[in-house]
């Protein structure tokens, strides 16, 4: 028996057609697969796991204003006289907080970022270390928040730039979240 699925040409039993079909699929599987584990990748590169690294010294530790445990983590390094002064972003929306109490030998500045997120905290640290003649920054983020923070920091300020993270709460939210933040940080904010 044949099949005719096109004037002219003869396929029989209609395999062919269905092996070509087969085919396809298993090839857009394939890519599927691929775009998902690769996906995985770098979501775990970028938002779980980033570089991080805390240098002996810098000009300048950094927090900046979010969700999570970082307000402990920057004044356990501000202790450690890391840097002879502590930045800390308060936030806004109910994120960061009051200034802390004074650190014996570090100096505190703190501040409201205009615009009220990690831009405007860029900018705004990125004027200080212009003003102060800062080299060396060390930002406290938590995980969801470094490659963003280091790469806004980065167009801002032309020393080197280091992050330590803190612990960060609720995953499920800070994911979605983060990549958002991290392609209107990519392909909205070019410049400082």
């Amino acid at each position: 028996m044949t099949v005719t699925t096109s004037p002219g040409k003869v396929e029989p039993g209609g395999r062919t057609r269905w092996r070509r079909l087969r085919a396809r699929w298993r090839q857009a599987l394939a890519a599927i697969t691929v775009t998902i584990v690769a996906f995985g990748v770098v979501t775990a590169r970028v938002f779980v796991w980033p570089t991080q690294a805390a240098p002996a010294r810098a000009s300048a530790i950094v927090l900046f204003a979010g969700p999570g445990e970082r307000m402990p983590v920057a004044l356990q390094l501000a202790r450690e006289h890391r840097a002879p002064v502590l930045v800390v972003s308060q936030g806004w929306e109910g994120y960061g907080g009051s200034c802390p109490p004074p650190t014996p030998g570090v100096r505190t500045i703190c501040f409201d970022p205009n615009p009220g997120d990690t831009r405007g905290e860029a900018e705004y640290v990125g004027r200080l270390a212009k003003r102060y003649g800062w080299s060396s920054l060390i930002l406290v983020v938590t995980r969801p928040q470094a490659v963003r923070a280091q790469l806004l920091t980065r167009r801002c300020f032309d020393g080197d730039t280091s992050v330590v993270v803190a612990p960060v709460g609720d995953w499920r939210y800070q994911l979605p979240y983060g990549w958002g933040a991290l392609l209107k940080a990519v392909f909205l904010y070019r410049a400082c």
